[in-house]
């Protein structure tokens, strides 16, 4: 399933400046990397594929359903970057609630919600109250939360933000394992968080789409001499300083 976002035009008040003016872009399949400075207008992005911002010009569509439309909701999962505790419930209670909020029966999601913590390697944690969770193990929940459903795409909104090595890689390997099943678009601006391992890479710049392929197309601008394992963030730094004339943020 593809989002297409067409000609959209999007500012967080009428008087403010757009944040996106007559922008388009289609989600590929697979794992998508989106990265950008901050202000780049990656969260805006995501907000708009997820149904939870509407453009003032434009379309955003999954497979030609309208992002209004309740179909195109439950086909889509959001995690925002901050994901609570609900400290009364347990990560299989949190879960389920998620379904319940996306119109599952109360048996079907509770059912689900093993089905989907074990895909994000949490089922052993099921029973655990949601605060006695590591942030790694909260970002997996989130995740879990928008699986239950059984969502087609993912949107991901700076999910490795604040989480240690050890946790970023399990993260990281959570993602690379769902990839062949559902779509996923995750905002970062660390240029490590699976620049190599993507799918594709789109990076943003100040509202305007300045690259966007396959991980292979990407590198393809990392300069020579660059560093082993430092691949990624050549070629991030030498497009951002094409847009940007030699003065990109970091």
């Amino acid at each position: 399933m593809t989002i297409s976002i067409d000609n959209v035009t999007y500012a967080y008040r009428r008087w403010s400046s757009p944040v996106l003016v007559d922008f388009t872009y289609a989600l590929p399949t697979g794992l998508t990397v989106l990265l950008g400075p901050n202000g780049a207008g990656k969260s805006t992005l995501l907000k708009l594929a997820a149904g939870t911002a509407h453009p003032a010009r434009g379309t955003v569509t999954l497979d030609g359903t309208p992002s209004t439309a309740r179909s195109y909701r439950r086909a889509v999962g959001w995690l925002p970057q901050h994901v609570q505790p609900v400290p009364q419930l347990t990560a299989r209670e949190y879960v389920a609630y998620a379904g319940w909020l996306k119109g599952m029966t109360t048996g079907a999601a509770h059912t689900q919600a093993a089905a989907a913590l074990d895909r994000v390697n949490l089922l052993e944690q099921a029973d655990v109250k949601t605060h006695r969770l590591s942030g790694g193990q909260l970002r997996r929940l989130g995740v879990a939360a928008t699986l239950v459903h059984d969502a087609q795409v993912l949107l991901l909104d700076e999910p490795t933000a604040g989480l240690d090595l050890q946790q970023r890689r399990a993260f990281r390997d959570v993602l690379t394992s769902l990839s062949g099943e559902v779509s996923i678009l995750m905002s970062t601006h660390d240029v490590q968080d699976l620049a190599e391992e993507a799918d594709h890479v789109t990076v943003l710049h100040a509202g305007r789409l300045v690259q966007t392929g396959t991980a292979e197309e990407f590198l393809v601008h990392t300069p020579p001499g660059t560093a082993p394992g430092r691949a990624a963030e050549g070629a991030y730094t030498i497009l951002l300083d094409q847009v940007s004339g030699g003065a990109h943020i970091q």
